[in-house]
């Protein structure tokens, strides 16, 4: 089966839909930092997004793109985090039904969060057999549309708009980087930054201790990720078939890094920027901590992807 891939046109139809309801988010940069790495770096700062993440950008696309039928039956979705809390938000601004699954030890910043927005939460076991299973049983109850968090066109469509923004507002990048989960942030981002300057080099960023996508890209075929353990648990998932193709066909390479790095860039962020990141959005610098010569003098451009943290679960 062909899969039907976004294209840069896509990607702005989407802006124009969604921009008056989501945040352009600020663009940061740190003098301590550039020194400490020797580059230049611009952070998209996505942790200002609405619920906290960039997630937020490509639930309202999706649910923007809903039938009037559709919109009556409502959305569902599995997560166990952000994209949860962005579809329930994005669905409450258009009176659109949401029903969210959550594994029953989700953070609970983000059960509250999901529930704070008025959708309906069944928890099920944490295993994804367990989510999906569930998941039919809420559709077949409910006949609502499901909305993937990233094996879905539109909701990656929506996701390319930040570095569309970033592109927009900082023009002399020579590299973009965002981390790397099921690829829906990484996919939107590719294509964005490809198309509005073809010789910019683009590279996801993971932890080692979850792979998958670095495996993928590196052996040319799909790899599902085994039992991930990392701090980043926005990044646990597998990439898609449809978000492997345009990594495949679009990013300059994949780094991963140790966990050590992770939280170090996490802290370094808190302590020189003064903004609350989670760990996942620490992947992209712990990069540049492990990979100092390669970034040495160049202008990147980095994608922070949300700022939920659970303050009383800090990794410092």
């Amino acid at each position: 089966m062909a899969i039907n891939i976004p294209h840069f046109a896509d990607i702005q139809k989407a802006h124009n839909r969604i921009q008056s309801l989501i945040h352009r988010t600020p663009i940061l940069s740190s003098s301590g930092i550039n020194e400490m790495f020797n580059c230049e770096i611009s952070f998209k700062c996505e942790n200002f997004q609405k619920v906290g993440a960039f997630k937020f950008r490509g639930a309202t696309n999706a649910v923007r793109q809903l039938s009037e039928k559709e919109s009556l039956y409502g959305v569902a979705t599995h997560s166990s985090g952000n994209h949860a809390a962005a579809l329930a938000l994005a669905a409450k601004q258009l009176g659109v039904p949401a029903y969210i699954v959550m594994p029953e030890n989700a953070p609970e910043i983000k059960k509250k969060a999901v529930q704070a927005y008025g959708a309906e939460i069944t928890f099920c076991k944490p295993t994804l057999k367990a989510r999906e299973d569930t998941l039919e049983i809420v559709k077949n109850r409910t006949g609502a549309t499901f909305i993937h968090p990233y094996d879905n066109f539109n909701v990656i469509c929506g996701q390319g708009t930040a570095a569309k923004e970033l592109l927009e507002d900082v023009s002399n990048l020579e590299i973009i980087m965002a981390p790397v989960g099921g690829g829906g942030l990484m996919s939107g981002t590719a294509i964005s930054a490809k198309s509005m300057k073809p010789e910019i080099d683009v590279y996801g960023a993971e932890p080692s201790n979850a792979d998958d996508a670095y495996r993928s890209f590196m052996k040319g075929e799909l790899i599902l990720a085994g039992p991930p353990n990392t701090i980043a648990d926005g990044l646990l998932t597998s990439l898609s078939p449809l978000t492997f193709q345009i990594i495949k066909q679009n990013l300059n390479g994949i780094f991963t890094v140790k966990e050590e790095s992770i939280v170090l860039a996490m802290r370094i962020i808190w302590e020189r920027m003064k903004i609350i990141i989670e760990p996942s959005s620490a992947v992209p610098l712990a990069t540049i901590i492990e990979n100092q010569d390669f970034f040495k003098g160049k202008k990147v451009g980095i994608i922070i992807s949300g700022g939920n943290v659970d303050l009383n679960n800090l990794p410092f």
